[in-house]
């Protein structure tokens, strides 16, 4: 498929549908290693799909509930068909993050909004905070029109006190790393009803991007995920 005009507005509008968003994107340099597009040629062009808040929520939610029987990762499985279908329109191939071999969205992210990591791990963009998500991205064997990101504002540089690494009851993350296995312990422990409930206490404890913070059901869903529970 070859596109008279960039076909990333298209893209954007078909993605509203369901509550997910472009995230930016990049065409690969000439020289990198680059993964295969939809006919098993080397893609030229990446976008990046995913949220901001919990928009997508209501949509996952009626999808989840129309299913006959229980689905193993659930979001992962909404996702991939959301995105297939947008891909098959605009002649793309969907990858997402579960996709073994894994590929490396956390380094494309920062490539294609210009993000860095939090403390926590979790990449900061300057107007959701810690609340957003990658959910996939859909690589294009031509190259495409793509904007250009502002520069991103790092908000982790100007924050002092950092609420981040000081809300977690058994220290979970700090300068050093996250302890995993301390924090499923205690998540799965007696004392871990707040955060199984309610999310994880130190990405709630960050200040920024609040009007976009996972309600508390939203939250629950990952912690129970991330917890196996």
């Amino acid at each position: 498929m070859t596109f008279s005009r960039s076909p990333v507005g298209e893209i954007a509008t078909a993605l509203a549908a369901n509550g997910l968003i472009l995230r930016g994107g990049f065409r690969f340099a000439n020289d990198e290693v680059a993964p295969s597009g939809i006919s098993g040629g080397a893609a030229r062009s990446v976008l990046l799909v995913g949220q901001a808040g919990a928009a997508p929520w209501p949509h996952f939610k009626r999808w989840l509930e129309g299913q006959p029987q229980p689905i193993a990762d659930p979001l992962d499985t909404w996702s991939r068909q959301v995105m297939n279908a947008v891909a098959d329109k605009f002649g793309a191939r969907a990858v997402s993050p579960s996709d073994r071999p894994y590929r490396p969205f956390q380094q494309w992210a920062m490539r294609a909004e210009g993000l860095k990591p939090s403390p926590l791990g979790i990449l900061m963009h300057p107007k959701y905070g810690l609340w957003h998500a990658y959910r996939g991205a859909l690589l294009f064997e031509q190259e495409i029109a793509i904007p250009e990101a502002d520069a991103a504002i790092h908000l982790c540089d100007a924050c002092i006190e950092k609420p981040c690494l000081k809300s977690c009851p058994v220290g979970a993350y700090s300068v050093d790393g996250f302890a995993h296995q301390a924090c499923l312990a205690h998540v799965r422990g007696p004392r871990g009803a707040p955060c199984r409930n309610g999310g994880c206490l130190d990405r709630n404890g960050c200040p920024y991007g609040a009007e976009y913070r996972y309600p508390a059901d939203v939250q629950a869903f990952h912690m129970a995920a991330f917890a196996a529970l």
